[in-house]
């Protein structure tokens, strides 16, 4: 049995090598090695595009997929043979980078870090953002209302983080319950939330369901000193709709991670765009535990028992 693993992720691929597997090292941009189409597993991550269609072209005897992302969308769209080939995820593996991260882009925009940086780059005292601010500004995490939005193995990391500095967490989920000791609430309740919220931090993953799911209605239900940080998937926010409500002044400010189109094009209204930061999908490019998930899932597969993360 042959398993290729890729060259974009450190991996102790010493503590692999108890299994009766052969391993074998690839690069994600290029084309599969003609000797090694003949791999029964495929671990990915940050794969080309053109690299998963060969895969799925070529691999014929592929019969597990590991990918090391939380949402493996690449993966799923390549064109691989669902019937034939077990498909497992990396969720776990990126909770706390990502959310870490997420902790940052909001302590950016509560204590306006970006707007400090471009001033000094001026060599400029930008003196009106010390002292006191109206409560009602987004200014800090203390006693602010922060609802995340798509409350998963993520914001279950994250949440303790921003309760501990003050905050008080909401979730919004597709099923209502109480997780981690903070109060879920079904995507039924979500208009109500909105208007109570000082900061929206989306975590959701990336799907038709969610296509534009952050559209101009919802947008207006947000109070005006509000901040959006999204450190899940781009497609979920409409961002044309997001610019015109930031010029607007319809709401505060934005962190983003994650866009539509990656690289953000230069053409992209959002570089523009007042009081929005910028960040190159950033958030979850560590994934932690990655050679303790395959070898379990490994250890589990040769021993045809149900896999991690199976989708």
């Amino acid at each position: 049995m042959k398993l290729l693993y890729p060259t974009s992720v450190p991996l102790d691929v010493q503590s692999l090598q108890g299994f009766s597997v052969s391993l074998h090292p690839y690069d994600v941009k290029a084309p599969i090695p003609e000797e090694h189409v003949d791999a029964d597993i495929l671990v990915t991550w940050s794969n080309a595009a053109s690299n998963l269609k060969d895969a799925a072209q070529r691999l014929k005897n592929l019969k597990w997929i590991q990918s090391l992302a939380a949402g493996p969308n690449d993966v799923l769209g390549a064109g691989f043979d669902a019937s034939k080939i077990t498909v497992t995820t990396g969720v776990g593996l990126h909770d706390h980078p990502v959310a870490e991260h997420a902790l940052g882009l909001l302590l950016c925009g509560a204590r306006r870090f970006f707007e400090m940086r471009d001033y000094q780059l001026q060599s400029k005292w930008p003196g009106h953002l010390g002292g006191s601010f109206p409560r009602s500004d987004f200014t800090t995490l203390r006693n602010s209302r922060v609802l995340i939005w798509g409350f998963g193995s993520i914001a279950k990391t994250l949440a303790p983080h921003l309760t501990l500095l003050g905050a008080q967490v909401k979730g919004i989920a597709r099923s209502a319950g109480v997780r981690n000791g903070v109060e879920v609430f079904g995507e039924d309740k979500l208009n109500e939330l909105l208007p109570e919220t000082d900061a929206l931090v989306m975590i959701l993953p990336g799907s038709a369901s969610t296509q534009n799911a952050l559209n101009a209605e919802r947008l207006k239900l947000l109070p005006k000193h509000s901040w959006v940080v999204n450190v899940g998937r781009g497609i979920s926010v409409d961002e044309d709709a997001l610019v015109n409500s930031l010029e607007k002044g319809e709401i505060a400010g934005a962190a983003l991670d994650v866009f539509h189109t990656e690289p953000l094009p230069e053409n992209s209204r959002l570089w523009k765009a007042p009081n929005v930061v910028i960040s190159p999908h950033a958030a979850g490019g560590r994934p932690e535990g990655s050679t303790e998930l395959i070898a379990d899932n490994l250890r589990r597969f040769l021993a045809q028992q149900p896999l991690k993360n199976k989708i």
